[in-house]
């Protein structure tokens, strides 16, 4: 089955979002921009369930 390519880019913006949470949460001290991270791929995730549940 082939997917979109936004499809893979919502992969690859959890997948991006993921790595940068961890490293803003253990190495540095911006709370605000890990949140927002964290918010980002929780978004990016749960809009790939849905629409993965919806459509294929």
């Amino acid at each position: 089955m082939n997917y979109p390519p936004l499809w893979y880019a919502l992969w690859f913006i959890i997948s991006f979002c993921g790595i940068a949470t961890w490293y803003l949460r253990n190495f540095t001290q911006r709370i605000q921009l890990t949140k927002l991270t964290a918010l980002v791929g929780v978004v990016s995730m749960t809009s790939m369930v849905l629409w993965t549940f919806i459509e294929f």
